[in-house]
């Protein structure tokens, strides 16, 4: 009569839990920016298409963030090519501005007056919700 041992699948199997709950904390990536706390209700994207995400952190840098991808470092005068290129491609996103609280207001503006320019019609802004 033939037994399989299980013993050595359990040991495997928790060694790739472990490794796993390890690693899964380092995939968070993106930029770190506290945003404003606000009550507004979450917007649908429609499509599930990732939206583009320019963010501005609190240091004065930017980044794009296109499809889910990575937050790219983008200089600000090219932040509406590239918004532009990406609308070319893809017309129906959603564009979404990620700002830290501290960044002033003309930045935000001047973003936005860059987000326009590229042909977009309308821009999101990213907040927190107050239960956060």
């Amino acid at each position: 009569m033939a037994e399989i041992n299980v013993v050595p699948y359990i040991d495997v199997t928790l060694v790739l839990l472990i490794i796993f709950m390890i690693t899964t904390p380092m995939l968070q990536t993106g930029v770190e920016v506290e945003l404003p706390r606000a009550q507004a209700a979450s917007v649908d994207s429609g499509e599930g298409e990732p939206p583009l995400v320019v963010s501005i952190k609190k240091s004065g840098e930017f980044y794009i963030s296109v499809g889910g991808n990575t937050d790219e470092l983008i200089p600000q005068e090219e932040i509406d090519t590239r918004v532009a290129a990406v609308l070319a491609e893809k017309p129906t996103v959603q564009v979404l501005i990620n700002a830290d609280k501290s960044i002033d207001y003309g930045t935000v503006v001047t973003v936005m007056a860059s987000l326009k320019n590229a042909g977009v019609a309308n821009v999101g802004l990213m907040t927190k919700s107050d239960d956060q």
